[in-house]
């Protein structure tokens, strides 16, 4: 699963990345972003409907879909994720996959890898080779909360199987989207499954690492740069 991740990246290094949509000029860095939080995302519906797709821009939703036949907003709570191989099948994703894809911006992960023989688990920060931010493949959906005046706009991150090096952490990690698939995956028409399936496959193993931080991250309270920071363990992720 994918349930803590950051974005820290300074404009320079989103603008080069990201150099089709509009990004905002005061992101704030965020070291420790966790489900209920607002989240930076791209949709694949332009906010103005009479601006070129690549005029989209990053807005901001709450992280853990809440479908819009939903009762309690509360459910969203446990969609935080969505499994790539049963996106089409379950009746909270299905709508979305064809119809409200989005890119969900991010530069790192967390993941907590369980130590042998205790009952502790060890936070792996993971993250681009090149350090640089990534879009991660998302849905979206808009819910109208009962008398309120605006609709609660939430989103959901894909995850497939792992790569060979985060095989060694866990047995799930988020789809990290190729760079020139984003605007395959934020189409505005209706995609089917067959089309759509094959963009959601583990992100090149080579290109990434993984090192462990400290519990400091444990805490979502805690956002700054010492979530990040490498922690020494004897021992190896091997």
């Amino acid at each position: 699963m994918c349930g803590r991740f950051t974005l820290a990246s300074d404009s320079d290094a989103m603008n080069q990345m990201f150099f089709e949509f509009t990004i905002p000029v005061n992101l704030s860095p965020r070291y420790n972003i966790a489900p209920t939080q607002d989240v930076a995302v791209i949709t694949n519906t332009p906010s103005d409907t009479e601006a070129p797709s690549e005029n989209r821009q990053v807005e901001f939703f709450h992280w853990g879909l809440i479908p819009s036949w939903a009762k309690d907003p509360k459910i969203g709570n446990r969609m935080i994720n969505a499994r790539s191989e049963t996106l089409a099948e379950k009746p909270s994703f299905r709508s979305a996959y064809r119809r409200k894809r989005c890119l969900i911006l991010a530069d790192g992960y967390y993941e907590w890898r369980q130590i042998p023989g205790d009952r502790r688990k060890q936070p792996i920060y993971i993250r681009l080779e090149s350090r640089k931010p990534f879009a991660l493949a998302g849905l979206w959906e808009t819910w109208q909360p009962e008398g309120a005046d605006e609709p609660l706009r939430s989103c959901t991150i894909i995850t497939c199987p792992p790569n060979a090096l985060l095989a060694k952490i866990h047995h799930r990690m988020p789809v990290i989207l190729p760079q020139d698939v984003y605007s395959e995956w934020l189409a505005p028409e209706p995609k089917s499954a067959d089309a759509l399936q094959p963009l959601l496959l583990p992100y090149a193993d080579e290109e990434m690492e993984a090192y462990p931080v400290s519990t400091y991250v444990n805490r979502p309270t805690n956002d700054s740069p010492e979530c990040i920071a490498p922690f020494e363990i004897t021992q190896s992720l091997n």
